[in-house]
């Protein structure tokens, strides 16, 4: 079933019965919200940031552009989103939000996941795991590439759905009414127009807005080493993925080749302002590397080998967030990371696509180099000849390119030097327990951050936290606003009021935080946010020229788009931990992960702001929170 090759190893990770795209055509429309829907959910989101009078100011200044030019703002985009039902009225501006941007993406932009270790602890050398992870990796390209890759859809009730009897019907019904059929038995078929951009694509520099490029034809690897930059080509003239054994000979070679360490090493022009970096990527190509750029650009992917082990899950998170800037080449689609220990991540680019693709990818990885690695510890490397194969790329440098490379990793050293990575983990209840008490577990944790903030720093403030629309045609995200009136009530009650209150009423206000958490995440993930809506139409008044609106220059709508808190959740068999830096400077960038008996937390953030008590204030939240559910007293 598998599709072997001459080398006997299977091409595909799995032939689906249903085609990869099978149910793209008919996907839904992510639906323009009603005006009058998201300016009574934007004042909602304000309400507990500002006072009386503030908020007075701020709902005069909403209704009034509801009535006005708000209205026909919503009318063009409803007329213009009608003429191309081919997408998603977000697309275009949200890739240009990310693609306009002059801020380097490291640390603003890019995230990154890692790996669990492989299970059988002999697996996790590098060697091994780079030649597995590799292999499982081209694997998942040519599955996807041929339309075998089993479709991702969400399914509410697998015992119908996720079954070779649906898949074996639905199979036969046509692309564009496949959606419906599986809507009958509550599966949501999702977006995959992302997953292409997951190979031989890059984010190239450009003057005012960068570029996406993908080229489908290159056959081979960009491996980072030392800060030393390697290709070798790993999918044969026939389509054919390299042998195993030749792809650890030629890791091998890389592994054992004693080149030292650049003097200017290229990378961290990646790492660099982005109108900074296209200017010295002409330079680069106008002093003769217009091959090696190109060698970069177009690689499948970009394996980057660290010489160090991890040292402990702060260490793991820095390596995987931002590394040495030398080793890792940040526009690439994503960096597969494998340090001296086998520890693996992934640090993607975020313009061309978002968590969903990566996690899939993730998953489909993990699964086939742990479950059907192609190598072992014992495996002997074939006996070829590397150095004929494994291509160094030289880059030619003068003065300029050389004092822009110095200027990059003074710039990029000293921004890492002052980020900062936190994490606890909390292992006095997860998912389960909150399931029982009948919450969810996402507004829990959520609460958490809201009364550690408040506990610190005796306010609310803007918070994001991000839900897929992938279950839409070219969906992208939405954005949940964790902050409440409810939240805002409940952490005054435990931080400040505690004796005032029962028992039975702090649950009652952590019932009351769940049940409204709870809609605004429906509300998101059914394209009923406002955020994206009220950026779509400011968007549309700055391309048609029209003088921005009053509603956008008002302090609070300023104020509520300076997320101090951001955060971003999943959770999967594949995944350890995950994060990303701050948005703003004065931010925390929380990744989290709710698991069935225990909650992980990794806060990253800046001087301006102490990570080390915040992180700490939440874990006293959830202490507070736990023991509350669990019916005990507790003390301020």
């Amino acid at each position: 079933r598998r599709g072997y090759s001459s080398a006997g190893a299977a091409e595909y990770l799995h032939r689906s019965i249903v085609p990869t795209m099978h149910y793209q055509k008919s996907l839904p429309r992510l639906p323009v919200p009603k005006l009058e829907d998201t300016i009574r959910r934007y004042l909602n989101a304000q309400k507990p940031l500002l006072n009386d009078e503030q908020f007075r100011k701020t709902e005069e200044l909403a209704h009034h552009f509801e009535k006005g030019i708000g209205r026909e703002l919503h009318e063009q985009l409803v007329a213009q989103d009608n003429q191309n039902k081919h997408t998603s009225y977000i697309t275009g501006p949200w890739f240009d939000m990310y693609l306009k941007s002059r801020e380097p993406v490291v640390l603003n932009f890019n995230a990154f996941m890692s790996f669990n270790p492989d299970p059988k602890s002999e697996y996790n050398n590098q060697l091994i795991r780079a030649t597995n992870m590799t292999f499982s990796a081209l694997r998942f390209m040519k599955t996807f590439r041929a339309g075998y890759l089993e479709p991702e859809v969400f399914h509410l009730n697998p015992e119908k759905s996720d079954t070779q009897m649906f898949k074996k019907i639905i199979r036969f019904v046509p692309s564009s009414l496949s959606w419906f059929g599986a809507y009958m038995v509550n599966a949501y078929p999702l977006d995959m127009s992302q997953y292409f951009r997951l190979f031989n694509s890059t984010r190239l520099p450009k003057l005012n807005k960068d570029e996406l490029y993908t080229d489908e034809k290159a056959k081979h690897l960009l491996v980072l080493r030392n800060g030393n930059f390697y290709v070798f080509d790993v999918i044969d003239r026939d389509g054919n993925i390299l042998k195993p054994s030749e792809i650890q000979a030629h890791l091998k070679y890389i592994l054992s080749n004693n080149s030292p360490a650049p003097a200017f090493p290229l990378g961290y022009l990646s790492s660099e302002n982005r109108d900074t970096w296209a200017l010295l990527r002409k330079h680069l190509l106008d002093n003769g590397n217009e091959e090696a750029l190109q060698k970069v650009d177009s690689a499948l992917f970009c394996l980057s080998l660290d010489d160090f082990p991890v040292k402990d899950f702060v260490h793991l998170s820095h390596t995987m967030l931002h590394g040495d800037g030398a080793n890792r080449w940040y526009d690439k689609s994503f960096n597969l990371i494998i340090t001296k220990d086998g520890t693996a991540g992934i640090n993607f680019e975020h313009s061309w696509g978002d968590g969903v693709a990566v996690l899939r990818f993730q998953n489909e990885v993990f699964k086939d180099s742990t479950m059907t690695p192609v190598v072992s510890p014992q495996s002997q490397p074939a006996s070829v000849d590397s150095s004929s194969a494994v291509q160094k790329l030289d880059f030619k440098l003068n003065d300029a390119l050389k004092a822009g490379i110095t200027q990059a990793k003074q710039k990029f050293d000293a921004t890492v030097e002052a980020l900062t990575l936190n994490m606890i983990q909390f292992h006095e209840g997860g998912k389960d327990l909150l399931k029982q008490k009948k919450l969810s577990p996402d507004a829990v944790a959520q609460l958490a951050f809201q009364m550690a903030f408040f506990r610190q720093y005796n306010q609310t403030v803007a918070t994001y936290e991000s839900c897929s629309t992938a279950a839409f045609k070219h969906g992208r995200t939405e954005t949940i606003r964790p902050a409440s009136i409810h939240t805002k009530k409940c952490s005054e009650a435990f931080v400040r009021e505690l004796s005032k209150h029962s028992t039975e009423e702090l649950q009652k206000l952590i019932a009351e935080c769940s049940k409204y958490h709870g809609r605004l995440t429906k509300e998101a993930a059914m394209g009923q946010g406002f955020d994206r809506h009220l950026f779509g139409l400011r968007y549309l008044a700055l391309s048609k020229g029209i003088a921005l609106p009053d509603f956008y220059q008002d302090q609070a709508y300023a104020q509520l788009n300076h997320n101090t808190i951001s955060t971003s959740t999943l959770v999967s068999p594949a995944v350890q931990l995950g994060g990303f830096g701050p948005v703003v400077s004065d931010g925390f960038g929380v990744g989290y992960q709710v698991h069935d008996d225990w909650i992980g937390c990794n806060v990253s953030s800046y001087p301006t702001r102490n990570g080390k008590e915040f992180i700490q204030s939440i874990y006293k939240s959830l202490e507070d929170i736990f023991n509350v559910l669990k019916g005990k007293k507790i003390s301020s």
